[in-house]
């Protein structure tokens, strides 16, 4: 009798276990929701185009509320609300997350050059806004890789937009790349112009495949770089971090 009830007690036990255990998890998994729901979420870059700021391997946070929300900023974008709520628009410079428009899903990343009713082009190289070049200075080369993946110098600028913002672009083919003259680009109400700063490499809203990106498609802005790991090398390896891990990089801002 005695050892029924100890097993009685024993499973009952056991079971109190098993939920509480459940009960942490789906805490846990709820807390993991909200936050990237409504305040940080991660992102790596797979790809080149925002050379030189962000590189391939770069992991970094995207502030969910710096724009305020929209059915983008929750997981597989459920159509539970159109528009945004506590919005608040993206400024010239800024480098945001948005989903692409031709398909609402693909997570982009790029820079915010024009805003709505802004007029964009590219001449011999040179962004114009609004009929007026932006002012770029030469610096030293930006040493990248070509397609073959052997190093090579990119010719490099400092590019200061007209709210002050100042940042490094490259241009790999000079000032005659596919997208260095363009037509002019009138940017719609409600919509933002995009461009990576790799601007012979990037498939940004000079694009059609891209566009003009509706302020309903952005999921947030890139603002701390956590991690980093060289191109082609595995980030779960752990052993071959000593060599392998961009340590100048981690916890770095983005700018």
């Amino acid at each position: 009798m005695a050892n029924d009830v100890d097993s009685k007690k024993k499973t009952a036990k056991d079971e109190g276990g098993i939920v509480e255990t459940i009960k942490v998890v789906v805490q846990a998994l709820l807390i993991a929701l909200v936050i990237r729901t409504l305040l940080f979420q991660p992102f790596n870059i797979p790809s080149g185009s925002l050379i030189p700021t962000l590189l391939i391997g770069d992991y970094l946070f995207v502030s969910k509320y710096t724009y305020g929300y929209s059915k983008h900023s929750i997981p597989f974008s459920p159509p539970l609300f159109s528009g945004r709520v506590w919005a608040a628009e993206p400024k010239r410079g800024d480098i945001a997350v948005f989903k692409l428009p031709t398909d609402n899903s693909t997570d982009y990343i790029k820079r915010v050059i024009g805003l709505p009713g802004e007029r964009i082009q590219m001449i011999d190289g040179i962004l114009h806004i609004n009929n007026q070049p932006v002012k770029r200075e030469r610096i030293a080369d930006f040493v990248t890789t070509d397609n073959w993946g052997r190093s090579a110098p990119a010719i490099q600028y400092r590019e200061t937009l007209p709210n002050g913002v100042s940042h490094n672009i490259i241009e790999r083919e000079g000032d005659k790349g596919t997208f260095d003259n363009t037509p002019v680009f009138v940017v719609p109400p409600g919509h933002f112009f995009m461009m990576g700063d790799n601007r012979d490499n990037s498939l940004d809203s000079r694009d059609r495949s891209v566009g003009f990106v509706p302020f309903e498609n952005f999921v947030g802005r890139a603002e701390i770089i956590f991690f980093s790991i060289e191109d082609g090398e595995s980030a779960w390896k752990i052993w071959e971090w000593p060599w392998t891990v961009r340590w100048n990089r981690l916890f770095s801002a983005i700018k």
